[in-house]
C-alpha cells in the first residue's frame, strides 16, 4: 500500500508529466456563405482578438444546400493565457462537465456550446446568436510539434562524389 502512494507521489512531482495547452481552435460553422457568415467572422475576432480563417465546403451536398469550395465557416487558433482564459469561460458553459466521448485517444478533447453570448459577450440583435466548438490539443514538455521535427541525415553512399574516370 505504501509503495503504491510512493509511486503515485514520484509521478506527481515528475515535471515532464505536467500537461499544458498546446492551442485551443474555435470554430463557428455557419453553413452558408454571405451575411451570417460575415457576422459570424465578427463574432470570432471580438472573441479572440485575431483575424479569423474562413473553411470552405469540400464537397457538395444538396440536402443541406451547400455547394463544393463555398465559404461555409470560419476558425481561429489561440494559443497561451489567451487560450487558456477562452477555455475557462467555455467550460464554465459546460459547468466544467464533459463526456467521455468528447476525448480523443490522444488525450485531447473538444465540445459545442449553443450560444456564444454565455461566454459573456454582450447580445448584439443585428448580429444574432450563434454555436461554436471549442477544440483543445494538449501537450508535454518533451513533445515535439511536427514542425521542429529535423529529417533524417543523408547516408554516406549517397553524398559520396562519383568515380572520376583517368
Amino acid at each position: 500500500m505504501a509503495e503504491v502512494a510512493a509511486v503515485k507521489e514520484k509521478r506527481a512531482k515528475n515535471p515532464m508529466r505536467n500537461l499544458a495547452i498546446d492551442k485551443l481552435v474555435l470554430n463557428i460553422c455557419v453553413g452558408e456563405s454571405g451575411d451570417r457568415l460575415t457576422r459570424a467572422t465578427k463574432v470570432l475576432e471580438g472573441l479572440t482578438g485575431q483575424t479569423p480563417v474562413e473553411s470552405k465546403a469540400r464537397l457538395t451536398v444538396r440536402t443541406f444546400g451547400i455547394r463544393r469550395n463555398e465559404k461555409i465557416a470560419v476558425h481561429a487558433t489561440v494559443r497561451g493565457e489567451k487560450a487558456a482564459e477562452l477555455l475557462e469561460r467555455g467550460l464554465k458553459v459546460k459547468e466544467f462537465e464533459l463526456k467521455k466521448s468528447n476525448f480523443s485517444t490522444t488525450g485531447s478533447f473538444g465540445f459545442g456550446i449553443q450560444e456564444h453570448i454565455d461566454l459573456g459577450i454582450k447580445y448584439d440583435p443585428s448580429t444574432g446568436i450563434y454555436g461554436m466548438d471549442f477544440y483543445v490539443v494538449l501537450t508535454r514538455p518533451a513533445t515535439v510539434s511536427p514542425a521542429v521535427v529535423v529529417p533524417p541525415a543523408r547516408s554516406a553512399t549517397s553524398t559520396r562524389s562519383p568515380r572520376r574516370t583517368p
